[in-house]
């Protein structure tokens, strides 16, 4: 399980609603941005996701032990492989032996969580902010263009490229611009290329290879 990318996730799962009313995530953008230009647009936000992780890491590195995280990590990461292996090879008495530390490893489980949400919660209001006060003002609607529809996930709670027919209604964000990318969904995509290099570098990675 790849825990990097979770909390990413989870420290992006705002850019899919419409916090502050009157706009949705299509409408997030500027009909006359300050940085004009698909390339420029493409490099400028992806320095954004690259500055936004570096704070993330920053705050993590202040506030999360890391040495105590990884050991806590590899511990219950070690129980669950062999409850696992217990569990495919019908040993019964070893299910029963890994059974007894449940309660501990739900208790350390539990700690790792609280340790992993509590940076998220200085982030979030600034985060917030600039996404929704900052970038829109600097950037187009859409400020990248994809080869194909990378709308994977049916329905409409994650799109990320235009659809045909929202670029064939006159008015719209997307007006001629099929496949072309949100500004938050390139945001989200720079993000996540970009936070393992970041979590690595800054030596918050969750990664225990």
């Amino acid at each position: 399980m790849d825990f990097n990318f979770i909390l990413l996730f989870l420290d992006s799962i705002h850019l899919q609603f419409d916090i502050f009313g009157g706009q949705s995530r299509q409408a997030l953008g500027s009909d006359d941005p300050i940085i004009k230009g698909l390339i420029l647009s493409m490099f400028a936000v992806s320095g954004f996701g690259i500055l936004l992780n570096l704070f993330n890491s920053a705050v993590r590195k202040k506030m999360v032990d890391q040495t105590k995280l990884k050991r806590i990590m590899k511990e219950t990461r070690g129980w669950q492989k062999e409850r696992m292996a217990a569990m495919r090879a019908k040993d019964q008495a070893k299910i029963a032996e890994l059974g007894k530390k449940s309660a501990y490893m739900n208790k350390m489980s539990m700690e790792m969580m609280q340790m992993n949400m509590r940076p998220m919660m200085i982030t979030f209001v600034p985060l917030i902010l600039i996404f929704y006060f900052v970038l829109p003002q600097l950037f187009s609607y859409t400020v990248a263009l994809s080869p194909i529809p990378l709308n994977v996930i049916p329905g409409d709670f994650f799109q990320l490229t235009c659809t045909a027919e929202h670029a064939a209604i006159e008015g719209d964000p997307c007006y001629g611009h099929e496949n072309s990318l949100y500004l938050w969904a390139w945001y989200f995509l720079s993000s996540i290329a970009f936070s393992g290099i970041v979590m690595k570098l800054t030596k918050t990675s969750m990664d225990l290879s």
